[in-house]
């Protein structure tokens, strides 16, 4: 098992020409708190366990051999999809999912919060268009939960 527990500086970072790309793919959670076991995408199995802090972001190499290189993938995952309508429904969804300490994306002309019990109560509450999908989930912003 391959254990990484520091990641790649920029400035550090080896030519990956010729070499073979494998991907982790990680959940907008498990970008945040890297620290666990995994699979890769061509069957490797890594642990991380990197500095507390760390925010992993899709595209970034992890660890690179002579031939081939891991970088991080987003992992699909379960999520409400929010049609606000205008703009002033959709700041007011941005901000009651922030008032309860939930992380919110933008994709386009929809909003995109945790398929979470407590959302899906809200939003019904709110009175706003909803539907559950995967997708592809990157918070705005990078701050952890009360940070200040």
């Amino acid at each position: 098992m391959l254990l990484i527990d520091n990641l790649i500086g920029h400035t550090d970072a080896p030519d990956l020409s010729g070499r073979k790309c494998d991907g982790l793919a990680l959940t907008a959670e498990q970008r945040r708190w890297v620290r666990g076991r995994f699979v890769t995408a061509q069957g490797r199995e890594v642990a991380l366990a990197l500095p507390t802090g760390t925010i992993l972001e899709p595209g970034q190499v992890l660890w690179v051999e002579k031939d081939w290189y891991l970088t991080v993938l987003a992992a699909p995952e379960p999520v409400l999809a929010i049609s606000p309508g205008n703009s002033q429904i959709a700041l007011r969804i941005a901000f009651e999912v922030g008032n309860r300490h939930f992380p919110l994306a933008v994709e386009g002309e929809r909003l995109l919060v945790p398929d979470d019990p407590a959302m899906a109560q809200l939003l019904n509450r709110l009175g706003v268009s909803w539907q559950r999908l995967s997708a592809i989930f990157q918070p705005i912003g990078h701050a952890h939960p009360h940070e200040h």
